[in-house]
C-alpha cells in the first residue's frame, strides 16, 4: 500500500534507533521546550505512535464534581 505516511513498523524502527542512540530524551526535551514556548504544559510521555489527540485536563466540572459527560 502506497502512503505518504510511514507504517507502524517504520515508526517502531525509528523509535528503536532513537533509543539505541540515546536520542529519545533529546526529542522529548525539544518537544517540551516547543510546547513551553507556546504556553503549554508537558511533563512526561511515551512514544506510542505518530498521533496527537486532544484530551481534557480534568474530568471535573466548574463545581469540582465529576462531569458525567467526561467519564
Amino acid at each position: 500500500m502506497d502512503s505518504k505516511y510511514p507504517d507502524e513498523t517504520t515508526i517502531l524502527h525509528f523509535r528503536h534507533l532513537l533509543e539505541k542512540n540515546r536520542l529519545d530524551k533529546q526529542v522529548f526535551d525539544l518537544f517540551t521546550r516547543q510546547l513551553t514556548n507556546r504556553g503549554l504544559l508537558f511533563s512526561k510521555g511515551t512514544i506510542v505512535d505518530g498521533s496527537f489527540i486532544g484530551a481534557p485536563s480534568s474530568t471535573k466540572n466548574a463545581d469540582k464534581k465529576h462531569d458525567l459527560e467526561m467519564l
